[in-house]
C-alpha cells in the first residue's frame, strides 16, 4: 500500500479537504484510506462528469478539492472542464489512474490509455506523471499549490507500474 499511502499523505499535507470519486481497481487502497479519514468529505460519484460538478460547488463553497478518476473519465467530462473549470477558472486536483497501457488486460482501454495525454494537453490541464511514491508525494504537493496558482486543474497521471508499489 506504499504507493496509495504516498498519494494520501501528500493530498493531507495539502490540506485536501473534499475528495469526489469514481470507482477503480487501482485507486482501491486510496479509496479506502480517504473513506476512513474524517477530515476529508468524500463524496463517491457515479459518473466523472457528475465529480467535476459536485467539486466545483465545493470549490465555490470554501473547500480545497480532488476528483480520483480513471483515465477513461476524461472523455466523459470534457464538456464539464471546458465549459465549467475553464470559463470560472476552477482549481481542482486530478488524480488519475491510467488504464490502457503496459499490463492492460482489457482491450478496451487501450484507446482511451493512447490518448490520455493528448486529451489533458487539448484541455491544457498541467500533467505529471511521478514513478515512485516518493516523486508522487513531492508532486502532489506541488501540484496542489500549482493549482491555485493557475485557477485550473492540474492532473496527475499513475500508470501501471506504479501502482505496483501498493503490493509491496
Amino acid at each position: 500500500m506504499r504507493g496509495s499511502l504516498a498519494i494520501y499523505n501528500a493530498l493531507k499535507e495539502s490540506n485536501i479537504d473534499f475528495i469526489c470519486s469514481v470507482p477503480c481497481a487501482n485507486l482501491k487502497n486510496l479509496l479506502k484510506l480517504i473513506e476512513n479519514d474524517e477530515d476529508i468529505t468524500h463524496i463517491p460519484a457515479t459518473r466523472e462528469e457528475e465529480a467535476f460538478g459536485i467539486c466545483a460547488g465545493a470549490y465555490l463553497a470554501g473547500k480545497k478539492t480532488a476528483i480520483l478518476l480513471q483515465n477513461s473519465g476524461i472523455g466523459n467530462s470534457i464538456n464539464a472542464i471546458a465549459s465549467l473549470y475553464k470559463t470560472f477558472q476552477i482549481p481542482t486536483l486530478l488524480i488519475i489512474s491510467h488504464r490502457g497501457d503496459l499490463k492492460e488486460q482489457i482491450p478496451a482501454q487501450i484507446p482511451m490509455g493512447r490518448w490520455i495525454e493528448k486529451l489533458l494537453d487539448v484541455c491544457e490541464i498541467p500533467t505529471y506523471k511521478p514513478k515512485t511514491p516518493e516523486e508522487a508525494y513531492k508532486l502532489i504537493k506541488y501540484a496542489s499549490s500549482y493549482m491555485y496558482k493557475i485557477s485550473y486543474p492540474v492532473a496527475l497521471l499513475f500508470d501501471a507500474l506504479y501502482w505496483e508499489y501498493d503490493l509491496e
